[in-house]
Protein backbone atom coordinates (compact mmCIF):
# COMPACT_ATOMS: atom_id res chain seq x y z
CA UNK A 1 0.00 0.00 0.00
CA UNK A 2 1.64 3.55 -0.80
CA UNK A 3 1.21 6.58 0.68
CA UNK A 4 -1.72 8.98 -0.48
CA UNK A 5 -0.99 13.00 -0.38
CA UNK A 6 -4.59 13.54 1.33
CA UNK A 7 -3.81 10.51 3.89
CA UNK A 8 -0.33 11.83 5.09
CA UNK A 9 -0.71 14.94 5.22
CA UNK A 10 -3.40 14.50 7.98
CA UNK A 11 -0.34 14.85 9.82
CA UNK A 12 0.78 18.25 10.58
CA UNK A 13 4.74 18.34 10.28
CA UNK A 14 4.08 15.94 6.82
CA UNK A 15 1.89 18.49 6.11
CA UNK A 16 3.89 21.68 6.54
CA UNK A 17 6.45 20.25 4.08
CA UNK A 18 7.86 22.50 1.41
CA UNK A 19 6.64 20.90 -1.45
CA UNK A 20 10.04 19.69 -2.76
CA UNK A 21 10.81 17.51 -0.16
CA UNK A 22 7.33 16.68 -0.28
CA UNK A 23 7.74 14.99 -3.58
CA UNK A 24 10.71 13.32 -1.89
CA UNK A 25 8.96 11.87 0.51
CA UNK A 26 5.62 10.51 -0.79
CA UNK A 27 6.78 7.65 -3.07
CA UNK A 28 8.80 6.18 0.85
CA UNK A 29 6.33 7.12 3.27
CA UNK A 30 5.15 3.33 4.36
CA UNK A 31 1.15 3.29 5.72
CA UNK A 32 1.03 1.45 8.72
CA UNK A 33 -1.51 0.47 11.41
CA UNK A 34 -1.24 1.41 14.77
CA UNK A 35 -2.76 -1.35 17.18
CA UNK A 36 -3.53 -0.79 21.20
CA UNK A 37 0.18 -1.36 22.85
CA UNK A 38 1.69 -1.75 19.85
CA UNK A 39 5.67 -0.93 20.82
CA UNK A 40 7.05 1.05 18.21
CA UNK A 41 11.24 0.66 19.77
CA UNK A 42 12.30 -0.36 22.84
CA UNK A 43 14.35 2.02 25.11
CA UNK A 44 18.27 1.29 24.30
CA UNK A 45 16.79 -0.49 20.62
CA UNK A 46 18.27 0.99 17.44
CA UNK A 47 15.43 2.76 15.61
CA UNK A 48 14.96 1.35 12.14
CA UNK A 49 11.92 3.85 11.28
CA UNK A 50 10.30 7.07 12.50
CA UNK A 51 6.44 7.32 12.67
CA UNK A 52 4.13 10.12 12.11
CA UNK A 53 1.04 9.39 13.32
CA UNK A 54 -2.14 10.67 11.65
CA UNK A 55 -5.05 9.09 14.23
CA UNK A 56 -3.06 7.31 16.63
CA UNK A 57 -1.48 8.63 19.89
CA UNK A 58 1.53 6.84 21.04
CA UNK A 59 3.38 7.45 24.87
CA UNK A 60 6.81 7.75 25.10
CA UNK A 61 7.72 6.12 28.50
CA UNK A 62 10.60 6.30 30.66
CA UNK A 63 11.81 2.72 31.98
CA UNK A 64 13.49 2.29 35.90
CA UNK A 65 15.63 -0.33 36.26
CA UNK A 66 12.94 -2.10 38.62
CA UNK A 67 10.53 -2.18 35.47
CA UNK A 68 8.30 0.41 36.24
CA UNK A 69 7.38 2.95 34.00
CA UNK A 70 6.00 6.64 33.55
CA UNK A 71 4.72 8.57 30.56
CA UNK A 72 7.87 11.88 29.59
CA UNK A 73 5.56 12.94 26.37
CA UNK A 74 3.08 11.85 24.33
CA UNK A 75 3.11 12.78 20.25
CA UNK A 76 -0.24 12.34 17.78
CA UNK A 77 -0.66 13.80 14.57
CA UNK A 78 1.21 16.75 15.50
CA UNK A 79 4.46 15.10 15.71
CA UNK A 80 7.05 12.23 15.08
CA UNK A 81 8.37 9.64 16.86
CA UNK A 82 11.86 9.21 16.56
CA UNK A 83 13.95 12.30 17.43
CA UNK A 84 16.92 10.80 18.23
CA UNK A 85 17.90 9.85 15.08
CA UNK A 86 18.25 13.62 13.55
CA UNK A 87 19.49 14.89 17.01
CA UNK A 88 22.68 12.60 16.34
CA UNK A 89 21.88 9.32 18.33
CA UNK A 90 20.98 5.79 16.43
CA UNK A 91 18.71 4.85 19.83
CA UNK A 92 16.73 6.63 22.59
CA UNK A 93 16.70 6.02 25.78
CA UNK A 94 12.39 5.75 26.09
CA UNK A 95 10.10 3.32 24.72
CA UNK A 96 7.28 4.21 22.62
CA UNK A 97 3.67 2.28 22.85
CA UNK A 98 0.67 3.35 21.24
CA UNK A 99 -1.67 4.63 23.33
CA UNK A 100 -4.44 5.68 20.99
CA UNK A 101 -5.25 2.95 18.29
CA UNK A 102 -5.01 4.74 14.61
CA UNK A 103 -3.12 4.86 11.73
CA UNK A 104 0.22 6.73 10.82
CA UNK A 105 2.89 6.77 8.39
CA UNK A 106 6.80 5.56 8.88
CA UNK A 107 9.76 6.54 7.26
CA UNK A 108 13.20 4.58 7.24
CA UNK A 109 15.97 5.69 9.44
CA UNK A 110 18.77 6.31 7.14
CA UNK A 111 15.74 8.42 4.73
CA UNK A 112 15.08 10.78 7.35
CA UNK A 113 18.54 11.30 7.78
CA UNK A 114 19.84 12.02 4.53
CA UNK A 115 16.89 14.62 4.43
CA UNK A 116 17.84 15.87 7.57
CA UNK A 117 20.68 17.62 5.55
CA UNK A 118 18.02 19.63 3.72
CA UNK A 119 17.34 22.97 5.69
CA UNK A 120 13.75 23.36 5.23
CA UNK A 121 13.10 19.77 7.29
CA UNK A 122 16.10 20.84 9.73
CA UNK A 123 13.94 23.40 10.89
CA UNK A 124 10.89 22.08 10.98
CA UNK A 125 11.87 18.95 12.53
CA UNK A 126 13.94 21.27 15.27
CA UNK A 127 11.39 23.66 16.12
CA UNK A 128 8.95 20.13 16.87
CA UNK A 129 11.35 19.02 18.58
CA UNK A 130 12.36 21.50 20.66
CA UNK A 131 8.37 21.63 21.87
CA UNK A 132 8.57 17.93 22.23
CA UNK A 133 11.91 18.38 24.80
CA UNK A 134 9.12 21.44 26.75
CA UNK A 135 6.62 18.56 26.94
CA UNK A 136 8.99 15.97 28.81
CA UNK A 137 10.68 18.76 31.02
CA UNK A 138 6.82 20.28 31.84
CA UNK A 139 5.64 16.40 32.58
CA UNK A 140 8.39 15.85 34.99
CA UNK A 141 7.79 18.87 36.56
CA UNK A 142 3.99 18.17 36.97
CA UNK A 143 4.59 14.87 37.81
CA UNK A 144 6.65 15.62 41.35
CA UNK A 145 4.57 18.66 42.34
CA UNK A 146 0.87 18.77 41.45
CA UNK A 147 -1.93 16.39 42.58
CA UNK A 148 -2.99 13.44 40.26
CA UNK A 149 -6.14 15.11 39.50
CA UNK A 150 -4.11 17.44 37.66
CA UNK A 151 -2.25 15.34 35.76
CA UNK A 152 -5.04 13.86 35.18
CA UNK A 153 -6.51 16.84 33.40
CA UNK A 154 -3.37 17.75 31.72
CA UNK A 155 -3.14 14.10 30.27
CA UNK A 156 -6.67 14.63 28.73
CA UNK A 157 -6.11 17.75 27.03
CA UNK A 158 -2.91 16.83 26.05
CA UNK A 159 -4.40 13.80 24.21
CA UNK A 160 -7.46 15.30 23.51
CA UNK A 161 -5.17 18.22 20.83
CA UNK A 162 -3.61 15.10 18.81
CA UNK A 163 -7.19 13.48 17.84
CA UNK A 164 -10.53 14.92 15.96
CA UNK A 165 -13.17 15.12 18.20
CA UNK A 166 -13.85 15.02 21.65
CA UNK A 167 -13.61 10.69 22.49
CA UNK A 168 -10.49 9.12 23.55
CA UNK A 169 -10.13 5.36 23.70
CA UNK A 170 -8.38 4.70 26.91
CA UNK A 171 -8.38 1.96 29.84
CA UNK A 172 -7.94 3.27 33.06
CA UNK A 173 -5.02 0.68 33.63
CA UNK A 174 -3.30 2.45 30.79
CA UNK A 175 -3.52 6.18 32.11
CA UNK A 176 -2.65 4.93 35.25
CA UNK A 177 0.67 2.78 33.38
CA UNK A 178 1.59 6.14 31.68
CA UNK A 179 1.31 8.01 34.61
CA UNK A 180 3.01 5.88 36.51
CA UNK A 181 0.73 5.80 39.38
CA UNK A 182 -1.90 3.40 41.12
CA UNK A 183 -5.21 2.12 38.87
CA UNK A 184 -7.10 2.70 41.89
CA UNK A 185 -6.13 6.74 42.24
CA UNK A 186 -7.36 6.87 38.50
CA UNK A 187 -10.52 5.68 39.34
CA UNK A 188 -11.26 8.06 41.80
CA UNK A 189 -9.60 11.13 40.17
CA UNK A 190 -11.51 10.32 36.63
CA UNK A 191 -14.75 9.23 38.76
CA UNK A 192 -14.32 13.07 39.99
CA UNK A 193 -14.50 14.95 36.63
CA UNK A 194 -17.19 12.47 35.71
CA UNK A 195 -19.42 13.77 38.69
CA UNK A 196 -19.02 17.39 37.71
CA UNK A 197 -19.64 16.94 34.40
CA UNK A 198 -16.70 17.03 32.67
CA UNK A 199 -15.78 13.83 31.10
CA UNK A 200 -18.21 10.83 30.41
CA UNK A 201 -16.58 7.31 31.09
CA UNK A 202 -17.84 3.94 29.86
CA UNK A 203 -15.88 0.60 28.36
CA UNK A 204 -12.42 2.10 27.64
CA UNK A 205 -14.12 4.94 25.81
CA UNK A 206 -13.62 9.29 27.16
CA UNK A 207 -15.59 11.75 26.02
CA UNK A 208 -14.75 15.33 26.91
CA UNK A 209 -17.85 16.90 27.76
CA UNK A 210 -16.24 20.59 29.27
CA UNK A 211 -13.12 21.40 28.07
CA UNK A 212 -12.50 24.67 29.20
CA UNK A 213 -13.58 23.75 32.39
CA UNK A 214 -11.55 20.67 32.48
CA UNK A 215 -8.36 23.53 31.56
CA UNK A 216 -9.38 25.42 33.93
CA UNK A 217 -8.83 22.26 36.53
CA UNK A 218 -5.54 21.37 35.16
CA UNK A 219 -2.40 22.80 36.45
CA UNK A 220 -0.43 25.56 34.43
CA UNK A 221 1.45 23.04 32.97
CA UNK A 222 -0.19 22.19 30.02
CA UNK A 223 -0.84 26.03 29.22
CA UNK A 224 2.96 26.18 29.03
CA UNK A 225 3.09 23.06 26.44
CA UNK A 226 0.11 24.42 24.92
CA UNK A 227 1.80 27.69 24.24
CA UNK A 228 5.38 26.21 23.25
CA UNK A 229 3.52 23.97 20.59
CA UNK A 230 1.53 26.85 19.26
CA UNK A 231 4.90 29.48 19.05
CA UNK A 232 7.13 26.95 17.67
CA UNK A 233 4.61 25.20 15.70
CA UNK A 234 1.39 27.76 14.86
CA UNK A 235 -1.81 26.14 13.90
CA UNK A 236 -0.30 22.20 14.35
CA UNK A 237 -2.63 21.28 17.26
CA UNK A 238 -6.13 20.63 17.24
CA UNK A 239 -8.70 23.24 19.04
Amino acid sequence: MTATRTDAKNNDLLAALPEAEWQRWLPQLEPVDLPLGKVLHESGATLSHVYFPTTAIVSLLYLMENGAAAEIAVVGREGVVGVSLFMGGESTPSRAVVQGAGQGYRLKSQTIKDEFKQAPVLHLLLRYTQALITQMAQTAVCNRYHSLDQQLCRWLLLSLDRVQGSELQMTQELIANVLGVRREGVTESAHKLQVAGLIRYSRGHITILNRPALERRACECYGVVRREYERLLPNQLAT
